[in-house]
C-alpha cells in the first residue's frame, strides 16, 4: 500500500473486500482499544525496583516533534500524565519520509523483565512451510502497540520522562 492509500495503481477502497469491511480498514487508530481478553503484560523478575532515566537532550526540531506527538497520544487516550517513580527517555529516529518516529528506550526496563523462552521459528524451516503456497500476503501493524491495552497493574512500568513533563501508557 502506497503513502496515498493505492495498491498496484488503485485507490484502496476500490477493492471490492476493502470496500465491504471499510470500518475494518481504518486509516488511524481514533483511541484507546476496547478491553479484550487479552492485555499487554510485563512480568519482572521479583525483588526488583523501579528504574527511571533523565531524558534525552534533543534537537529544537525534535522538540517540537515530542510536543506535538505527545498532544496527540494525549487527545486519543493513548497516555496519561504519571508521576511513578518509572521513567524511561524518549528519543527520535527520523523516517525515510522525513518525518519523525517517537521511540521509548525501555531497555532499563527490559533488563528486569522475565525473559520470553519460547524459541523463534527457523527461517529456512518457514520457507520450506510456504514452499507450494500460491497466496502470499502481509501486514503492516501500523501503531500495533496502541492496539493492545496494558495491564492495569503494568502501566507505571510504561513511564516515560519528557522535558514536558512524565507520561504513562494506559
Amino acid at each position: 500500500m502506497g503513502s496515498q492509500g493505492q495498491v498496484g495503481g488503485r485507490r484502496l477502497e476500490d477493492v471490492p473486500i476493502v470496500r465491504d469491511f471499510l470500518k475494518v480498514f481504518l486509516e488511524d487508530l481514533p483511541g484507546i482499544p476496547p478491553a479484550r481478553p487479552v492485555e499487554f503484560q510485563i512480568d519482572l523478575v521479583p525483588g526488583v525496583v523501579p528504574v527511571a532515566r533523565a531524558p534525552y537532550r534533543l534537537a529544537p526540531l525534535e522538540m517540537k516533534e515530542l510536543a506535538k506527538q505527545l498532544q496527540e497520544l494525549f487527545e486519543k487516550g493513548f497516555i496519561r500524565p504519571s508521576s511513578l517513580p518509572w521513567g524511561a527517555p524518549v528519543l527520535f529516529f527520523k523516517k525515510k519520509d522525513g518525518s519523525f518516529r517517537m521511540c521509548i528506550n525501555y531497555r532499563e526496563l527490559n533488563k528486569l523483565t522475565v525473559k520470553n523462552r519460547y524459541p523463534l521459528p527457523r527461517i529456512d524451516d518457514l520457507f520450506d512451510q510456504l514452499q507450494g503456497s500460491n497466496v502470499y500476503s502481509k501486514i503492516d501493524l501500523r501503531s500495533g502497540y496502541h492496539q493492545l491495552r496494558v495491564r492495569e497493574e503494568d502501566i507505571p512500568k510504561t513511564t516515560f520522562r519528557t522535558r514536558y513533563g512524565h507520561y504513562e501508557f494506559q
